[in-house]
């Protein structure tokens, strides 16, 4: 794919810090780039970047433009003034899975929830089959919450593999407008390696 680079990528030992929990598409983006490091969670862009910036990460995996909506806000915005070195970059499939507790079914649900980003891909999908869009934190953030809630009416958009970690079922599956949705990540350093 036109973009993609990977040069760099073992140039910055240790610990890659992402926005979202656990099964979030910046978590997988970092488990497919960086196996051989540790992926710590951030609750926001701007706490991946400063672990990064007090030596906590080597590095941070940042998505800073959508296919389907333009730049990541408010990431890449933060990216574009941090004094930090772009060591590589690739865009990535972005495919989001409808998902809600074990038992719940399509006609169950009333509201959606997943990070503001994630929504604007899913719009279209949302409002055909009559879903209200709540906003969360992240999209594996929101599969945790509604795992947690155990309500039926409520579902996440994230990926699927949020609906393994956090025992959810996929009520469907590509919930994204655009077949060729992409969101490009970039891995910053503080050092340019």
């Amino acid at each position: 794919m036109a973009g993609d680079s990977l040069a760099g990528t073992d140039t910055v030992p240790g610990r890659v810090a992402y926005q979202g929990a656990p099964g979030a598409f910046s978590h997988e983006a970092c488990l497919d780039l960086r196996p051989w490091d540790e992926a710590v969670a951030f609750d926001s862009f701007a706490g991946a970047l400063d672990a990064v910036r007090s030596g906590d990460c080597g590095c941070a995996l940042i998505p800073v433009e959508n296919s389907i909506i333009g730049a990541v806000e408010p990431a890449a915005s933060l990216v574009a003034a941090a004094d930090m070195a772009v060591v590589a970059e690739v865009w990535r499939p972005i495919r989001l899975a409808l998902m809600a507790v074990p038992g719940a079914r399509l006609s169950d649900i009333r509201t959606v929830e997943s990070h503001p980003m994630a929504l604007l891909q899913c719009t279209a999908n949302l409002a055909s089959l009559g879903l209200t869009a709540v906003e969360g934190f992240d999209t594996a953030g929101a599969a945790r919450t509604v795992a947690e809630a155990g309500d039926s009416s409520r579902a996440a958009a994230a990926p699927a593999r949020a609906a393994e970690v956090y025992g959810l079922s996929i009520l469907r599956n590509d919930l994204q407008d655009s077949a060729d949705n992409r969101t490009r990540f970039v891995l910053l350093s503080a050092h340019s390696g």
